[in-house]
């Protein structure tokens, strides 16, 4: 820390109790100078030879047979008048940064000018400022500090501005060049790192970040905080990223730590200007030189302390352009009256629908280089499209438990990404069937509606597995699924166009009523559902299910047990005839064979090789 030394005189000031101060000498005094609430018993020569004001003052009270003279509003008060005092008499004043603005105001205010007396109190002062105070990283820090409680007059003198201009100007350093103490205590420089690379380069300082100054300015208050940044930004050389960092560590020091504290009338008018400033001190490409989870958790706190709508919707813009790198945690955004949701869908619908058309009007810009590649090609080489679409199904499970969720919230949102989004539909599976364990008064159009919203032909085999044991799901899907994974197996394939098998599928089902006497089991847990679908290749020999010759180095096929079993053993018969003229009817033909005589029939004829094809 510089400092600087004035006169050589020993100190002789003295106190008598907390409100009076006297200069011991063998004159006396002849002058009482009233600052805030203390008098100074001081001599008028001292004072006059250097102060413009005072000389003024004194012979004005002496015209009116007075020798007290009062000096309202001083800046700096009693301590700020004394180093003046002191100063005027010669004696040792030592300036810091911590005092230097006080008493740079106080000499203004005396008018202690070079017009007075030549190498006055004013002259010393600048030439201190401007030759180690604002040369100095940390000491212009402080002096900035100090100055907030000095205004009007130091805003008047051009401290404040000097002050943040040589801040500004020092950040845009070259690192390399950075020879100034700095404070760094962030998590990614932790003291194993600095011992390691000490071990690395013993010989080498440590490297100096490039947000090396961020930390250090977070001190400041928000006003001068945002005049900092401001005039950094101005200067056009700081890094996006950098100036994003920046801005999230101010937030993280100064913003509490819990709902309460944001939300309370105390502190409600201070963090909502803190939230305001932050968001307008966004890096100039909309946020995006700033991490999405940053984004969100300001968006969060901006709702709480009610930020303007134009902040909002500033920030909501910039989170939209980068949605693919938000989690779900991120999203669960708490909603606000009148909703009746636990979170605000329809904030996140807007982020969703904004990211949509965007990328939309990027493609359509983009024509050329769309027509040189499939379509999936494109999509699957922008990860961003997948990142958004897993983001929305998992965010799809957490709200699905809210009992105040509506249908039509939760499929618009399911239907505001394009199906190439979702190559896999495990995601869209899992937030279907925790929505209909929720709502269990679900009307079957209802249910019809929601299980349209997934694709049987996208589901992995643990998905499809777990599907044919789900009690929630309507008989018809449980019965697709099962389908579908059939002809998969029989084909040995993974994908395949169903389409007419689906329509076979119709066909072959005549009422869900017909299924209705099949009670489902328990919901078991994914993974015991697995094992317990799992059936040995000589039991399913045994029983003649699909076991194909010329086929040895073919898994046999897994069929789940209980509701699954029946349903499939129905439509296994239904979809499947003799080469010589056996049964051929479907449900709908009102047989009167059981499943279990047709499986008879069946395996009675492996003796014979043959092919079977799912028709």
């Amino acid at each position: 820390m510089k400092f600087m030394k004035l006169g050589s005189k020993p100190d002789a000031f003295q106190a008598e109790g907390s409100c009076v101060r006297y200069v011991s000498s063998d004159l006396a005094t002849d002058v009482i100078v009233i600052v805030g609430e203390v008098k100074f018993h001081l001599h008028k020569f001292p004072l006059l030879s250097k102060s413009n004001l005072l000389q003024k003052l004194v012979s004005r009270a002496s015209e009116e047979s007075s020798n007290e003279i009062k000096l309202a509003d001083f800046p700096g008060g009693p301590k700020a008048f004394e180093m003046c005092a002191k100063f005027s008499y010669g004696m040792i004043v030592t300036l810091n940064p911590y005092n230097v603005v006080a008493a740079r105001c106080a000499a203004e205010y005396l008018e202690m000018i070079e017009d007075v007396e030549r190498g006055n109190l004013i002259f010393k002062i600048e030439v201190f400022l401007n030759s180690s105070i604002l040369r100095s990283w940390k000491d212009t820090i402080i002096v900035l500090q100090t100055s907030k409680t000095l205004l009007p007059w130091s805003e008047n003198l051009k401290v404040v501005a000097r002050c943040i201009d040589s801040i500004a100007s020092k950040t845009s350093v070259d690192p390399s060049k950075v020879t100034w103490s700095y404070t760094y205590n962030r998590k990614s420089a932790t003291s194993e790192k600095i011992i390691e690379n000490v071990m690395k380069f013993p010989k080498k300082l440590e490297s100096v970040p490039k947000d090396w100054w961020i930390e250090d300015i977070c001190e400041l208050d928000i006003d001068l905080y945002k005049r900092v940044m401001t005039t950094v930004k101005s200067k056009g050389r700081m890094d996006g990223s950098v100036i994003g960092e920046a801005l999230k560590t101010y937030a993280v020091r100064w913003l509490p730590d819990s709902i309460e504290s944001l939300a309370s009338e105390a502190y409600r008018k201070g963090n909502k200007s803190l939230v305001e400033t932050i968001i307008c001190l966004l890096p100039s490409d909309k946020g995006i030189s700033c991490s999405c989870s940053f984004l969100l958790k300001l968006l969060k706190v901006a709702i709480l302390v009610g930020a303007d709508d134009s902040s909002r919707e500033d920030l909501i813009e910039s989170i939209s352009l980068k949605l693919e790198e938000a989690s779900v945690s991120d999203l669960l955004i708490l909603s606000r009256s009148p909703q009746m949701t636990i979170y605000d869908v329809e904030l996140v619908q807007s982020l969703v629908d904004r990211f949509v058309t965007r990328w939309k009007r990027n493609m359509d810009s983009n024509i050329g280089e769309k027509n040189k590649m499939k379509e999936n090609d494109f999509v699957l080489g922008h990860g961003s499209w997948l990142n958004v679409g897993k983001v929305v199904d998992g965010y799809l499970a957490e709200i699905a438990r809210d009992i105040n969720l509506t249908v039509s919230s939760f499929i618009e949102l399911s239907q505001s990404i394009p199906e190439s989004a979702r190559p896999i539909h495990d995601g869209i599976y899992s937030a279907i069937d925790v929505y209909l364990k929720e709502h269990p008064n679900l009307t079957k159009a209802e249910r019809k509606k929601l299980c349209g919203l997934m694709d049987i032909k996208k589901l992995t085999t643990d998905a499809s597995m777990h599907a044919v044991q789900n009690e929630k799901l309507p008989l018809r899907v449980v019965v697709q699924v099962l389908f579908f994974e059939q002809v998969k197996s029989a084909a040995g394939i993974q994908g395949i166009n169903n389409s007419t098998d689906a329509d076979a599928l119709d066909t072959s089902i005549s009422t869900e009523e017909n299924l209705a006497e099949m009670v489902p089991e328990p919901r078991k847990s994914l993974r015991k559902q697995m094992d317990n679908m799992k059936i040995k290749e000589g039991e399913l020999q045994k029983n003649g299910k699909l076991t194909k010759t010329g086929s040895e180095n073919r898994d046999p096929v897994q069929l789940p047990p209980s509701r699954s079993r029946k349903i499939f053993d129905k439509l296994w018969i239904v979809g499947k005839g003799h080469g010589n003229g056996e049964n051929k009817s479907s449900d709908t033909s009102g047989s009167s064979q059981s499943p279990t005589s047709m499986i008879q029939v069946e395996t009675k004829s492996t003796s014979r090789e043959r092919r079977y094809s799912i028709s």
